[in-house]
């Protein structure tokens, strides 16, 4: 396969869209100051992948601000510098989880729930909960940040094959091998996670739907992704 640069066509595609879903998490208050970072790898399978710089809130950010870096963390191109954090976490998961592209927020609502003894979303609850039936796993240890590539692997090793890793006392990873696709499942989630909470805060008791139909409507969501591929079109046009 041709090893596309920094200006390729389909490169610059992926910064166009990495920015739009920046900015679209800054639009749904999903952003954390300027932490946390999207990536996603190049499609030529070199083990590179683009990520948000260091110092950009994520409302500013375009397509000509995101950088690209190789697997050990250099930079390789774009204007920015990259914070290290983002490089041990985005580094491993791509690597060992083989996921091309990873988002990491501290969202508020899911956020929540990984301070909870539960640590996750009841994926048998909401309709939008249920989506995520079967897609998710659990870091069950905070460790600090991460500074070192030992904890962004023992991260990746937690998360596995899932598309959706609740990181104790810390916040969420969603994975997908599409920006928009990823983006659509990254707000629903918060949407879940959202309205988790709010049936908690009554006091009075959940009424959770049966596991298998959990998994017929994670089924049926995933089995139609044209809708988060318009509602991401529908966020550029707006953003």
């Amino acid at each position: 396969m041709t090893i596309l640069d920094f200006d390729a066509p389909a490169v610059r595609q992926l910064r166009v869209d990495l920015a739009l879903a920046l900015r679209a998490a800054a639009h749904h208050g999903l952003a954390e100051g300027v932490c946390n970072h999207f990536s996603v790898e190049l499609p030529d399978g070199s083990g590179r992948f683009l990520l948000n710089p260091r110092g950009l809130m994520w409302a500013e950010v375009q397509a000509d601000d995101v950088v690209m870096v190789d697997a050990q963390g250099t930079r390789l191109a774009g204007r920015h510098e990259v914070e290290p954090t983002a490089m041990f976490i985005h580094a491993a998961i791509h690597r060992l989880c083989r996921k091309a592209c990873v988002l990491h927020t501290h969202m508020p609502y899911a956020t929540a729930l990984t301070l909870t003894t539960d640590r996750a979303l009841d994926t048998t609850l909401s309709q939008n909960a249920m989506r995520f039936h079967g897609r998710t796993a659990i870091d069950a240890r905070y460790n600090g940040l991460a500074l070192d590539a030992r904890e962004g692997e023992r991260i990746a090793a937690a998360m596995g094959d899932a598309d959706v890793g609740f990181l104790s006392n810390h916040g969420v990873v969603v994975c997908g091998a599409r920006i928009d696709h990823a983006y659509d499942d990254l707000y629903y989630l918060e949407r879940a996670c959202q309205a988790q909470v709010l049936a908690q805060s009554t006091g009075r008791p959940l009424a959770p739907v049966a596991a298998d139909l959990a998994v017929r409507v994670c089924a049926q969501t995933l089995g139609e992704r044209l809708q988060s591929e318009l509602s991401f079109e529908a966020l550029r046009r707006r953003l």
